[in-house]
């Protein structure tokens, strides 16, 4: 098939684009928000290709995926076809809700010519779909193997604009965590992060790493963090347990499902999730055989072959 997506989600696209199929990305001039074309920090096959908004009104796609409310219409304007009438069509929603939680209405809300597709059960559940036909496909991880050495005594977090996303991403959290375990922030725009918590340099390091330095540079330190309160389920959670590495994340959203027991610790509690941190410092041991589980759960849940086989499964039936 050739499928047509927007370079939305560099991580989950990753995955998506490791199928059989040719991905038309779209790419314009500017290589703005909605025409970025391949990446350039991730490995993407060559069945990935760029097309300009010119090319795409005579290509031949098969599929549409959308991510984000206005790309219908600019699918439609692009194509010169309408995506769910004239060209089979799935939404890809990516987050959790936001605003008035649980009664948030989905852009797609009662729709008939598209199927909504979730990356968690917990965003379906949360989100008030309408009558539109849903499904959930979880993620897929491509496996970068496990790198996991733990040597640093340190926890790896993994976010993007600490500072700006604040309290959903639990950046208010770490001035206590950073007491038990020092911490390695990895992500763009954590630069200053130390700083803007009032923590000393050294015990809250930023770090703005390329992507193909960033999973061995997590793996060196010994305990993964998420202290996450409210986003969709976070892919550099999942690669951690790749990884191998052990997790202490706050229980919430979908971290529930995806931290089984034996691989980390859980909690609502910051004083657990503090002591759970500096037990991993500690007993370095225990953090290798727990992160050992953590990599076994997330292959056998999150693994690549299962999440292709779902959209293939689910590509099928859209365009019966």
């Amino acid at each position: 098939m050739n499928i047509l997506l927007w370079h939305v989600h560099g991580s989950w696209t990753t995955a998506f684009v490791q199928g059989p199929h040719t991905y038309l990305v779209p790419v314009t001039p500017d290589r703005g928000p909605d025409g970025l074309g391949r990446a350039r920090t991730f490995d993407w096959p060559e069945s990935v290709r760029e097309v300009s908004p010119a090319e795409l009104a005579d290509a031949p796609v098969d599929l549409v995926v959308l991510q984000r409310p206005h790309e219908a219409e600019l699918a439609e304007r692009w194509l010169r076809r309408r995506p769910g009438r004239d060209v089979p069509a799935v939404y890809l929603e990516h987050n959790a809700p936001d605003g008035a939680v649980p009664d948030t209405r989905h852009p797609c809300a009662d729709r008939t010519d598209l199927t909504l597709v979730h990356v968690t059960h917990f965003n379906r559940l949360f989100w008030d779909n309408g009558a539109t036909r849903t499904e959930v496909i979880e993620h897929g991880i491509v496996d970068p193997g496990h790198l996991y050495t733990g040597a640093l005594p340190r926890a790896a977090v993994v976010v993007n604009e600490p500072v700006r996303r604040g309290r959903h991403t639990g950046t208010d959290l770490l001035p206590e965590l950073a007491r038990s375990a020092p911490l390695d922030v990895f992500g763009m725009r954590t630069e200053g992060l130390a700083a803007h918590l009032g923590l000393p340099p050294d015990r809250c390091r930023s770090h703005e790493l390329p992507q193909r330095r960033l999973h061995a540079a997590m793996a060196e330190r010994r305990l993964y963090l998420h202290p996450v309160r409210w986003t969709s389920l976070g892919l550099s959670l999942l690669e951690a347990m790749h990884l191998g590495m052990p997790v202490v994340a706050l229980a919430a959203t979908e971290a529930v499902e995806a931290v089984p027991p034996g691989t980390g610790v859980l909690s609502t509690r910051p004083e657990v999730l503090a002591r759970a941190a500096r037990h991993y410092l500690e007993e370095p041991q225990a953090a290798a055989e727990d992160g050992a589980r953590a990599r076994q759960a997330a292959l056998e849940r999150h693994g690549l072959k299962r999440f292709l086989d779902d959209w293939e499964r689910l590509m099928a039936e859209v365009r019966s």
